[in-house]
């Protein structure tokens, strides 16, 4: 039995490099970067006192790398539609990983922004990046305009921008 496990693991050791050269040399695991709870939340918050300080309620969506919302915050008077439009701003943030204002332009008559299903074409979403690398995004829905939306959005964005950076 001890020769056999000998065995078994020098064929496994002499088929490493090999199996190696022929899928590139990819990691067996892989790093992901994620907002903690308390950084995504943080992020929400900044965005709807932003919103507050120009008078308006919104809905504020955070979402992971994966489009997946990790927090959803609804002042009092934002119309629950804000919801969703907040997380389909944030998906197509992310998705794109550039803001969604940027995105607008892409898309001119004769043809509108595409359907996809979960994002929206509408200023108001910001990717969010640590270090070069995306680690989520932010959307804002509910204000008079897309631009307030966004602005909203970077000041959620800069409530967390710093420790982002720093890694703490």
């Amino acid at each position: 039995m001890k020769a056999t496990w000998i065995g078994m693991m020098l064929a496994v050791s002499l088929a490493a490099p090999a199996l190696s050269q022929t899928t590139g040399k990819q990691p067996v695991l892989i790093s992901i970067k994620r907002m903690s709870l308390d950084t995504a939340l943080k992020a929400a918050r900044g965005a709807i006192e932003a919103c507050r300080k120009e008078g308006v309620q919104v809905a504020v969506t955070v979402v992971d790398r994966g489009g997946q919302a990790q927090v959803v915050l609804r002042d009092v008077l934002a119309p629950d539609l804000t919801l969703k439009v907040s997380q389909a701003k944030a998906y197509a943030a992310m998705s794109f990983v550039a803001p969604t204002s940027q995105l607008e332009s892409r898309f001119t008559q004769p043809f509108g922004p595409p359907s996809v299903g979960g994002a929206v074409i509408a200023a108001g979403g910001i990717p969010v990046q640590a270090s070069g690398e995306l680690v989520g995004a932010i959307g804002v829905a509910g204000a008079p305009s897309g631009q307030i939306d966004e602005r909203c959005a970077r000041a959620g964005f800069d409530a967390i921008h710093e420790e982002l950076e720093l890694g703490r």
